[in-house]
């Protein structure tokens, strides 16, 4: 039997050869670093690069470090690479495009380039300071996680891992190369970072990392919406979201960047008439990954994750003891929109993820089916293109453990579901709209553009709504006659 010191020479000549093969199979790396040691610079891949390959999962997007300073990289790169972009270069970043031959397929590698550097954050600045290193074993001290503190040197590929980054990678633990209170100083991002990586590589987090995570969360504040937003995304389309968001919460970093969420930690009534509404949303965003059909939906992750916020605020003990949350829905689409707008989301994601919010308990006023055709078109069309999201998310947003109950609402949804695909293939649910438009309406009642035009309009879109479609004679019959009590 080995020893452990012979088990971990070997786990390392293992993962020094992974290295070495992935690297054989991206001549771009090899190519570039040649084109440094020419020009008397050094390069190394390095960071979530080298982790990736240790994991078998490198890409083509490959991150490498240098002693270049940018400008020089700049001179090295632009005559190699099919595209050059300086965007980073306030940071010591350039970014290049390259097409490559690899074996049989012809493949584009997004690549970084960054000058050997340390950063740390003014107490009073919300961006970091950049100055340069000389060394990559400094450029590698000042990384956040030692799963990330690790280089191969080209073309040499010799392997450097002074903070015992593969050790870590091998026991699926985050630490930090110093002490975790440094890194976050230097970096606050770094402990939203940390339950982004526990959420994309399900790894834990070192003890003294969750502790300076609960002591410094305050220091979060300093980090501008942008970055904490970047951040909680990549968290939120992660394979394992539930476990960055309970980290975020359990250290207190929730507080300041999503407050809304620990709220959702109701305290329990008397009789335990209510469950869990914390839990319960997790459980919601798991379902509604698992409803997923093209990937990570950053819009359905995000309405599951807020969909039950206006809870809290809206919370009352009946006289029978009863809980009720009337309205929750409605509070918490704009409960939505507002934390969403300050952390700076787009005008679009804002509208959608808030307008699921708003929407995700109509389907409880279906019962078996007692909907008629004309609520069944309303749901439609105030559902407009979120309406397969909307799907999802209501069917995501049954937790019980009642089975018959869970498979009752289930059977309801199905009948809902049919009943909207039978009449969007008689009318063409999707695109609702008055029998007659904008300019046949001036036309037939003599008017030009103005108020009366669009209630006219609106008046035609709710006989549409409750009838169905109208023939045309019989539409403007319809408007005929509105029109005559509007002048009465």
């Amino acid at each position: 039997m080995p020893n452990a010191n012979e088990e971990t020479s070997v786990l390392s000549q293992a993962q020094d050869r992974a290295v070495s093969e992935l690297l054989r199979v991206a001549p771009v790396a090899d190519d570039l670093a040649r084109r440094f040691q020419e020009a008397g610079f050094s390069l190394a891949l390095v960071g979530g690069s080298v982790r990736d390959a240790l994991l078998g999962r490198l890409g083509n997007d490959l991150d490498f470090t240098t002693d270049a300073r940018p400008q020089d990289v700049l001179k090295i790169m632009r005559p190699w690479a099919d595209a050059v972009w300086d965007v980073g270069i306030a940071f010591g970043t350039v970014g290049a495009q390259k097409e490559a031959r690899v074996g049989e397929a012809d493949r584009s590698f997004q690549i970084e380039v960054t000058t050997y550097r340390s950063e740390a954050y003014d107490r009073t600045s919300r961006k970091p300071e950049v100055s340069y290193g000389d060394s990559i074993e400094e450029d590698l001290a000042r990384r956040d996680f030692t799963v990330n503190a690790m280089a191969v040197a080209l073309p040499e590929k010799r392997f450097i891992d002074p903070h015992g980054g593969r050790a870590d990678l091998a026991a699926r633990v985050l630490r930090t190369p110093g002490t975790p209170e440094e890194s976050f100083s230097d970096d606050p991002l770094r402990m939203m970072r940390a339950a982004r990586f526990a959420a994309q590589l399900d790894f834990e987090v070192a003890p003294e990392v969750v502790t300076a995570m609960k002591e410094m969360a305050g220091r979060i504040e300093i980090v501008s919406a942008e970055r904490v937003r970047d951040e909680l995304n990549k968290l939120i389309l992660s394979a394992h979201p539930r476990k960055g968001l309970s980290l975020l919460v359990d250290t207190g970093i929730a507080e300041y960047v999503l407050p809304e969420l620990p709220a959702l930690h109701l305290e329990r009534d008397e009789h335990h008439r209510h469950k869990d509404v914390y839990d319960h949303t997790l459980i919601v965003v798991e379902q509604a990954m698992a409803l997923e059909e093209d990937g990570p939906d950053l819009t359905l992750r995000l309405a599951a994750l807020l969909h039950d916020i206006g809870k809290p605020r809206t919370r009352r003990f009946e006289k029978d003891g009863r809980v009720s949350f009337h309205h929750h829905e409605v509070v918490g689409a704009k409960m939505a929109k507002k934390r969403m707008t300050a952390l700076k989301y787009s005008n679009e994601l804002v509208r959608d993820v808030s307008r699921l919010v708003e929407l995700h308990l109509r389907f409880h006023g279906y019962g078996t089916g007692e909907w008629t055709d004309s609520a069944v078109r309303r749901y439609v069309r105030d559902a407009g293109p979120l309406l397969g999201r909307l799907h999802k998310l209501t069917r995501s947003d049954c937790t019980t453990r009642n089975r018959r109950k869970a498979a009752a609402l289930s059977r309801a949804y199905d009948g809902l579901e049919e009943r909207i695909a039978q009449l969007q293939e008689q009318e063409e649910l999707d695109a609702i709209r008055p029998d007659l438009d904008g300019n046949q309406i001036m036309e037939i009642l003599g008017v030009k553009p103005g108020p009366a035009v669009g209630q006219a309009y609106q008046h035609l879109l709710e006989l549409r709504l409750e009838n169905g479609p109208m023939e045309h004679d019989a539409a403007v019959a319809a408007l005929k006659e509105w029109w005559a009590g509007q002048q009465g």
